[in-house]
Parts: C-alpha cells; sequence; structure tokens
C-alpha cells in the first residue's frame, strides 16, 4: 500500500473533497487548476503504464482491501491518498457503479514538435465521440491530436472513459487554430465529399495530417481550404457519410496498411 499517511473523510466541507467535487463537475475548474479525475483501476494502470503521475489517489472506503484496487495503488506507492466515506466518493465518480478508486492527474500540457501522423479535429462536440477518435488515433500510431476552441474537452471523464487510456499515448492541443497550424504539415488530407481523389488512391506514407471536423457542419472553409489533399472515402452503399469517428479509422488504418506494405520484403 502506499507509504505516504492516509486521510480519511467524512465531511462536505472538508476542502480536499470540496476541491475534488469542483474538479469533477466542472470543465471551466479542470481549466482553470489544470488537474482531472481519473475513474477506475483501467485508466490508473494506463496511466502508470506510461509512466504518469498523480497528485492524489481517492479510495473509496473499504476497496483498499479489493485485490485489483490494492494491486493498483502500489503502482503510485509515492502518491498521496485519501479515503473517503461512501457518500462522498459516490458524490465525486462520474459512473454509476464506481470501482472505488480515483486519481488526481494533472492535464499534461505537450510540447510542439514534428510529427509523423496527427490529426486535427475541428468542432467535434460529443465528449464520447471524441474519446472514441483518441483511442482509434493512438491505437493506429498517430503522435498528436490539435483540437480547435470549438470541439469537446479531451479531459473530460467521458472522454477519457471513452479513450480507455489513448490520452496518455498522444500529444493533445486544445484551444488550437487548426488554419493556422496547417501550414507546420508537408501533407494535410481533408475528407470531403466534394473530393475526386479517393482515399485508397492517396499516398499516405509520409508524414502527414489529417483533418476533420463536425458531422453536421463539415470542416470550415478556412481549414478546408488549408487543406492540401482532399479525399473521400468511397461508400457505394446507400448512405451518404459516416460517423465522424468511423472516417478517422479508415483514414488511419488505410495508412496503417500502406505503411506495413512497404516493410514487406520485395
Amino acid at each position: 500500500m502506499a507509504t505516504a499517511p492516509i486521510k480519511h473523510i467524512t465531511s462536505v466541507d472538508n476542502p480536499q473533497f470540496k476541491l475534488l467535487k469542483k474538479i469533477a463537475g466542472s470543465s471551466r475548474e479542470r481549466r482553470k487548476l489544470g488537474q482531472t479525475l481519473l475513474d477506475g483501476v483501467h485508466l490508473l494502470e494506463a496511466l502508470a503504464d506510461t509512466r504518469g503521475e498523480l497528485s492524489l489517489l481517492a479510495l473509496r472506503a473499504g476497496a483498499e482491501t479489493a485485490p485489483e484496487i490494492a494491486q493498483c495503488v502500489t503502482r503510485f506507492s509515492d502518491t498521496p491518498m485519501i479515503v473517503l466515506s461512501d457518500a462522498l466518493f459516490d458524490a465525486l465518480s462520474p459512473v454509476e457503479h464506481p470501482t472505488g478508486i480515483l486519481g488526481l492527474m494533472p492535464i499534461p500540457q505537450p510540447a510542439r514538435h514534428r510529427h509523423d501522423c496527427c490529426v486535427l479535429l475541428e468542432n467535434i462536440q460529443d465528449p464520447g465521440n471524441l474519446g472514441s477518435i483518441l483511442r482509434t488515433a493512438a491505437a493506429a500510431g498517430a503522435d498528436a491530436v490539435y483540437l480547435s476552441p470549438g470541439c469537446a474537452e479531451a479531459w473530460s471523464p467521458k472522454a477519457l472513459r471513452a479513450g480507455m487510456g489513448a490520452h496518455f499515448a498522444l500529444a493533445i492541443h486544445e484551444q488550437q487554430d487548426l488554419a493556422g497550424l496547417a501550414d507546420q504539415f508537408d501533407t494535410v488530407f481533408a475528407t470531403s465529399l466534394a473530393a475526386t481523389q479517393s482515399i485508397y488512391a492517396s499516398d499516405l506514407t509520409g508524414k502527414v495530417a489529417f483533418v476533420f471536423g463536425n458531422e453536421g457542419a463539415g470542416l470550415s472553409p478556412a481549414l478546408l481550404a488549408a487543406a492540401t489533399r482532399p479525399i473521400t472515402i468511397p461508400m457505394p452503399g446507400k448512405i451518404e457519410s459516416l460517423n465522424v469517428a468511423a472516417a478517422v479509422a479508415v483514414c488511419l488504418f488505410e495508412r496503417v496498411r500502406q505503411r506495413q506494405l512497404l516493410l514487406k520484403p520485395v
């Protein structure tokens, strides 16, 4: 178990609990304080796998005896830990059936550098959808994701749950001017129904960026103009468009396929 002293908290007036409550319930507070809450063993283990650190561990009373949670706690042995009463813990957890462990984590502020593969997201407003996109980007080997000011909060509890640890494998840049960023990349692909070139006829093997927009509005004219390669995803069926998370998966894994072909011996 943790070597730091363990504090037991039962009062809603406790300053530490009140701070956690603010962070749990407010994107404004998360951004202001630069911290977020990770709920559950899976996210905490994913953070530990990347050597990430926590500011605080919060356990539900009695949860420390569960083997899975006890094992997780050992991976953060230098992190201060508190134990909350059932009612206080449940007030913090974003899920209906909490596992009994939360971690307070500083939100990373990654430095910009040249990447092999980036995803630029404009006005993706559903946090669950955003988390799914981040998970796909991480699985496909993307390096970084840039989000416009109109995007959902990347480090919200819902986006974190949907990402399932993907956040810790990516450099995530929020509140970005995407049109201004586009000229920093060698090739910027933008999916567009008006495009004539298929993604499958495009060379995706170099250093590239992909831009994706809100499903209803699509890309803004400024961002579409900043893209160097408009492409289309062929859809021979009777549906005109894809969910943005599906479009991201098609594009990124087509790049994976093309790069694997380059590695095959002749």
